[in-house]
């Protein structure tokens, strides 16, 4: 279990480094205002739109530009703000949670240690999945992180349990979120009050849900061979 530790703790003193702001939300600003010369068509090329480069000035034209200019009229304006991993790491103790709970002993008792995680990084380049994080931080810190985060007291038991099970719990869990999403297609459901089929909607979260926990089952799976 020592091993993984000092990896955690070893991350955890690399992206504090990274992140070093005294909010939970960052300023994301640059030092200097660059305006982008890149030219963006915000009425989607349509004859009859008012055209943008017309009546908006140059300086908050487009995403890019507009995010800039804000950043230096505002120093924590909450288009700029970033979501501070480490922070809510740290304020929610999730470190001695996760070792309380049993995780890393479990982790290691059903074969995923140090070795084993080295192992996937190739595979895991291969597959384009570290370029796929590098090309969208931003989306996965103010997006990803805090859904994983923020509900992790709470989840931390329930993967402790799971872990105890071994694949299985994993397996059952992709199938039940699986077949619920395939469930509320088949029946048509539609969300109250908005009338948004209920499969499109639930489908955002169930989809990649059920995704991850058949690729965490497996990969017990083939840990443990």
């Amino acid at each position: 279990m020592a091993p993984v530790r000092n990896i955690l703790l070893l991350s955890a003193a690399a992206a504090t480094s990274a992140y070093a702001p005294a909010s939970s939300f960052t300023n994301s600003r640059s030092a200097a205002f660059r305006p982008s010369k890149t030219f963006v068509n915000e009425n989607f090329g349509f004859d009859f739109a008012e055209d943008q480069s017309e009546i908006t000035p140059d300086i908050i034209l487009g995403e890019a530009n507009l995010k800039q200019w804000v950043g230096t009229v505002n120093d924590n304006s909450f288009l700029n703000r970033q979501y501070n991993v480490i922070r809510r790491v740290r304020e929610l103790d999730l470190l001695k949670k996760t070792v309380d709970a049993g995780i890393l002993a479990k982790l290691e008792k059903n074969g995923v240690d140090l070795k084993t995680l080295e192992s996937l990084l190739p595979a895991l380049e291969d597959a384009g999945a570290l370029s796929l994080v590098a090309n969208n931080q931003q989306l996965l810190i103010n997006l990803v992180a805090p859904l994983l985060v923020e509900p992790a007291p709470i989840l931390l038991p329930v993967v402790a349990g799971a872990l105890d099970v071994g694949p299985a719990a994993f397996y059952g869990a992709a199938a039940a979120a699986l077949g619920t999403e395939a469930y509320l297609a088949v029946s048509g459901a539609e969300v109250p009050f908005v009338g948004l089929p209920a499969a499109a909607v639930a489908g955002l979260l169930l989809v990649p849900v059920g995704g991850a926990l058949g690729v965490a089952g497996a990969a017990l799976a083939s840990a443990k061979k």
